[in-house]
């Protein structure tokens, strides 16, 4: 009998142990900045929430509360400036990543079909499209990608893990060219509120979709912006049609977001005082790194969003892990995202102050 797991590439973080376990061996310990993992407390105001919902005894509903589908409209008009949307509009999803790596299959596409994602990207686009049976698709260009068999487009602005940010005008004619061939286009945002050089725009904007929903679906998480990774907390928004859709599979399979995350999941929208704060400290450590990188000589490309500084030394991108983790600091080669990535490495913001000054003081030896 063949193995589901036999479709699927090696799960590429074990290749790093190595590594690892050099960085570690370093006087005065690891710094790790390979995985982008809040390291700062989760708000107050978060955990007020969560603590007053712990008497939840029932089942949480899989379409979220009132209250949380309140909050998830209203954040998204105020903060993406979506119009239009209404409950039907909106769904909460266990994390972010559960969503993208089954969606595929929710959305009853195997094989035969198509989906396609940057040739840069992170990893799970290409696992939920072989966990379906469906074939994937490395772009350039998503326009140039063929539409025949094409079920699912995925962007992905701001960058993980280059931090690029499609403008208005690419964001609005990809949409115009899905709808033209019938793609369905899902939009990952979650790291639309960390934006640098550049001011990252949503799918969901009426100046890219025209205040029409049809086809496409934002996904938003609150991670990063909230430091929540821990909670599982993300959801979708866009095609009422679509979440219709898997909304009534998603109750199948019981894939409930926890009734106290999701009381927490609304304190931490209705709150925008913490992730003005959040993104101070991101906006510190970013600065102190990229002058160290540089200063190693290193360049850094695109990274004008996100939480990751897209760097090379244009050398194999195992050397650069190599020869940092010598210096007791771990990064992620750029090739976990791709063969593209082949000559760069990933370097994370998401670490603390502490540990961001000794990789900065460790690149100066």
């Amino acid at each position: 009998m063949s193995s589901l797991s036999a479709r699927l590439p090696r799960f590429p973080w074990d290749r790093l142990e190595p590594y690892k376990t050099t960085a570690a061996a370093h006087p005065g310990g690891i710094v790790d900045l390979s995985v982008g993992t809040p390291v700062d407390p989760v708000p107050e105001v978060v955990q007020r929430a969560l603590a007053a919902a712990a008497d939840r005894p029932g089942y949480p509903t899989v379409w979220g509360t009132p209250e949380l589908r309140d909050a998830i409209v209203g954040w998204c008009g105020r903060r993406l400036g979506a119009r239009g949307l209404g409950h039907t509009g909106v769904l909460p999803v266990v994390g972010s990543k559960e969503l993208v790596a089954w969606l595929p299959a929710q959305l009853g596409l195997g094989p035969g079909d198509r989906v396609a994602f940057p040739r840069l990207a992170y990893p799970t686009y290409e696992v939920g499209a072989r966990l379906a049976g469906a074939e994937p698709v490395a772009y350039d260009d998503p326009r140039e990608v063929d539409p025949a068999g094409l079920r699912l487009l995925w962007l992905n602005s701001p960058s993980n893990p280059t931090g690029r940010v499609l403008d208005a005008d690419e964001l609005r004619r990809t949409v115009a060219w899905a709808r033209e061939h019938g793609v369905l286009l899902l939009s990952d945002e979650c790291y639309l509120e960390l934006g640098w050089e550049a001011d990252p725009v949503s799918v969901l904007h009426p100046g890219v979709c025209g205040d029409d929903h049809t086809g496409i679906v934002a996904v938003h998480s609150l991670s990063k912006r909230s430091n929540l990774a821990g909670y599982r907390a993300a959801f979708l928004a866009g095609d009422p049609a679509v979440l219709g859709g898997l909304l009534e599979v998603r109750k199948h399979g019981g894939m409930m977001v926890p009734a106290p995350v999701q009381a927490a999941t609304v304190a931490a929208l209705a709150d925008d005082a913490h992730v003005a704060a959040q993104r101070e400290r991101y906006a510190a450590r970013r600065a102190v790194l990229r002058a160290a990188l540089e200063g190693h000589g290193f360049r850094i490309e695109h990274s004008e969003a996100s939480l990751y500084l897209w760097a090379t030394r244009d050398e194999p991108c195992w050397e650069t892990v190599a020869a940092l983790a010598e210096r007791g600091v771990l990064v992620a080669p750029g090739d976990f995202y791709g063969p593209a990535g082949a000559r760069h490495v990933r370097v994370a913001l998401t670490a603390t102050d502490a540990a961001v000054a000794m990789a900065a003081q460790r690149l100066k030896g």
